[in-house]
């Protein structure tokens, strides 16, 4: 074991330490070995992409000051002979690096590791648009040791990673998913800005593909229905401003006219998918019968009723669930991944509203159907039928941001510069909700909700009209209390949509 000690070290030495040629004779000059200041340059480096890094050495010779030659290597390739070694993170990856610094007597050596890492790993992530629609995508990034973030990167993240692009006007919605961020922008009025499609890679927000959708002139996407994994073959659904819904397939890259979903439907929608398995499902309104209507796994659409696997010609009177009601909200019920994992049926939340002008409230699974074992049926789950939950007015509507989860029972939504915080599951009007926190200025306007993974902060994206420039910031709330624990002002312009982008 002593010996194995002895041998390591002594490679050790070999790697670290100066090689020197002796061209002295005995007892005429003495060797001038170079020494590297090891609190000058460390053995590893972490630097972000497009982030540079700069090592300057301290370098001493033994005996005098003889001319000294740099070299910096790169995965046994030379990089640079300048004194300071300046590197641009271009590429993500892991490299093995080495300093050797040479004089007429010899030369030494520091090896060390450079880690070039996405700046784009995890964390909030934030569309917006000035007042004439020009585009921004905002980005703050999650440390991993657990602290506060430090705040948003300065400036455009797709103008940073994409200078050949120019990012199209009107941006609308983004969603993560099979290793990209895919935005979608509506793109100008005057044409000069055609609606399109971009995908971004989800760790380097470098464009790897794009598609303009120049040939449908109502094409102007609200909302993707694409779940976080995307299947070969299968084109998603997209929501459009007037109703329509156009199909989008990620891996083709194609738009369509649609085949499933081919009537006029409210400006809300529910994704639902259980991420890595590919089990999703998507809920749309149909408006023209007021319905509820479920693409499951890309099969239907099927329509909320007692009988199973309903289909649209079937969802008349009494056969369709929501009979003679109109919708105001469905917003989907955010879990945890301990609830989910507690095996927690995954919930839609639905609003709607009578003749009487009476809200109503119900929960429905996001399947509709649930299998009972012991009669072999397929029931409808709506936990009990729809109940009222409010009358007067009341703001909220198909567009209104809005957050619910199961670790409170509360959905949150917004009303001009105010946050309103409803307990769902109590017997509290939603009409009659208070005021859990109000949002920068009276003229501020809160245009984005986003629930962190433990749901216990949520995320308000806001701006202030009557501000040039930047006029949009992000504010961290206490969920349940309300209190704002964090500010970040003057981060991007108003906000379209606010997520938090997984790792």
């Amino acid at each position: 074991m002593k010996l194995q000690k002895i041998l390591a070290i002594a490679l050790l030495t070999t790697t670290l330490a100066s090689c020197f040629e002796d061209e002295t004779t005995w007892g005429n000059r003495p060797i001038s070995e170079i020494v590297i200041d090891s609190t000058s340059i460390q053995s590893v480096y972490n630097v972000n992409k497009n982030e540079t890094l700069t090592i300057s050495p301290v370098i001493s010779q033994t005996s005098g000051e003889k001319e000294l030659t740099y070299t910096w290597e790169i995965n046994l390739e030379t990089y640079s002979h300048e004194p300071e070694f300046v590197y641009v993170g271009k590429e993500l990856g892991s490299y093995q690096c080495r300093l050797i610094v040479e004089n007429s007597d010899g030369k030494t050596f520091y090896p060390f590791k450079l880690y070039v890492n996405s700046p784009y790993e995890e964390g909030i992530t934030v569309i917006s648009k000035d007042t004439e629609g020009n585009s921004m995508l905002s980005f703050m990034l999650t440390p991993t040791d657990g602290s506060e973030p430090i705040g948003f990167m300065n400036g455009d993240q797709f103008a940073v990673n994409n200078p050949e692009y120019t990012f199209a006007a009107n941006p609308a919605d983004m969603v993560q998913s099979s290793g990209s961020l895919i935005l979608a922008c509506q793109g100008a009025a005057d044409a000069s800005s055609p609606a399109t499609i971009y995908y971004l890679n989800e760790k380097t927000f470098v464009v790897e593909n794009m598609l303009t959708a120049s040939e449908y002139s109502d094409f102007k996407p609200v909302q993707m229905g694409i779940p976080s994994t995307g299947a070969s073959g299968v084109a998603y659904p997209i929501l459009c401003e007037n109703g329509k819904v156009y199909e989008f397939s990620t891996t083709e890259g194609a738009l369509v006219e649609p085949v499933k979903l081919t009537h006029t439907y409210a400006q809300t929608a529910i994704v639902y998918d259980e991420g890595k398995y590919g089990y999703y499902n998507l809920l749309y309104w149909d408006k023209e019968i007021n319905a509820l209507s479920l693409i499951y796994n890309g099969y239907g659409p099927y329509y909320c009723g007692k009988t199973y696997l309903q289909k649209r010609d079937a969802c008349q009177g009494s056969a369709n669930f929501f009979d003679g009601l109109s919708i105001r909200k469905m917003v989907l019920v955010r879990m945890t991944d301990e609830q989910r994992k507690a095996g927690t049926v995954p919930e839609a939340l639905i609003i709607t509203q009578n003749a009487q002008g009476m809200y109503q409230r119900t929960f429905m699974s996001v399947n509709f159907w649930e299998y009972n074992y012991e009669t072999m049926e397929n029931n409808l789950w709506d936990n009990g039928g729809y109940k009222t939950c409010g009358i007067g007015e009341l703001s909220l509507n198909e567009t209104t941001p809005c957050v619910a989860n199961h670790t409170y029972h509360s959905m949150l939504f917004a009303e001009g510069n105010k946050i309103k915080c409803w307990k769902y599951t109590s017997n509290q009007w939603i009409t009659q909700v208070g005021v859990l926190q109000t949002i920068g200025s009276e003229s501020a306007v809160i245009t984005g909700l986003e629930l962190s993974a433990d749901h216990k902060k949520t995320y308000v994206a806001f701006y202030e009209p009557e501000k040039d420039g930047l006029n949009g910031s992000v504010w961290v709330i206490d969920t349940d209390k309300g209190t704002v624990l964090q500010q970040y002002n003057n981060v991007c312009y108003q906000p379209v949509k606010i997520m938090y982008k997984k790792k």
